[in-house]
């Protein structure tokens, strides 16, 4: 027997499995339209900063398991950067999506 979609995924016909996200400015679109831009809180180090600061800021993640705060960028659409809580084990949306100044 098989799975029952999540109801993340697209239902209309003929459209392949996909993450939908809400852009808080056009509305729900196609994963396909946005870019990833990376964990959203993250503090960046101060410019005089060591360079294993740098290192660690700029090339490594925890890659946790479950909900975390990300940044995407609707680049097929408005441009405009905003802010989700996303579950990387379930691809599950949570919360409302924060616009980005």
């Amino acid at each position: 027997m098989k799975a029952p979609r999540p109801a993340w995924l697209t239902e209309e016909a003929g459209q392949s499995d996909m993450m939908r996200l809400e852009c808080p400015f056009c509305g729900i679109r196609d994963e396909t339209e946005f870019r990833y831009g990376g964990e959203a809180d993250l503090a960046m180090p101060q410019w005089d900063a060591a360079d294993p600061q740098w290192a660690d800021y700029l090339f490594f993640r925890d890659n946790r398991k479950g909900v975390h705060a990300e940044q995407w960028c609707h680049v097929r659409g408005c441009g405009q950067w905003f802010r989700i809580l996303r579950d990387t084990a379930t691809h599950r949306l949570g919360g409302e999506p924060e616009a980005r100044g």
